[in-house]
């Protein structure tokens, strides 16, 4: 899950870079910038999301989200059609809230899974093995 989040915050720091000329772009970068933010934070230091306090944050991020998928539907009949999003600005703003919000949706389930019991180990310290 690691390299999973790895991809997602990159491709979610690809959407902020994108912004730059955007006359809106510092309220997209900010936008953008929740999931990468959370993505490489489950990449780095899961344990960290994993805390009682990172979790009421990470589900305040998903709430947010959630309201944000709502609020930017794009109106577009199929709006996921090539010809209609390459045109309409509005149906590209509510794709790229739907793949944050489903990046969230990655961290949660991240956050959610069991600890393998090798990843449990303190770091740096080998699995023991039958043979050692």
């Amino acid at each position: 899950m690691r390299y999973v989040n790895i991809v997602l915050g990159l491709l979610m720091l690809s959407f902020v870079a994108v912004q730059y000329n955007d006359p809106d772009g510092p309220l997209w970068m900010a936008i953008y910038m929740l999931p990468c933010a959370w993505a490489f934070a489950a990449a780095f230091r899961l344990e960290k999301v994993r805390s009682p306090t990172a979790m009421k944050w990470l589900w305040a991020s998903l709430a947010l989200g959630l309201f944000g998928v709502v609020y930017y539907w794009p109106q577009a009949p199929e709006f996921w059609r090539k010809d209609v999003w390459w045109h309409d600005e509005e149906a590209r703003e509510g794709m790229g809230v739907m793949i944050g919000f489903g990046v969230l949706v990655v961290v949660l389930a991240t956050a959610l899974r069991k600890p393998s019991p090798a990843a449990a180990q303190a770091p740096g310290l080998k699995a023991r093995t039958p043979s050692s």
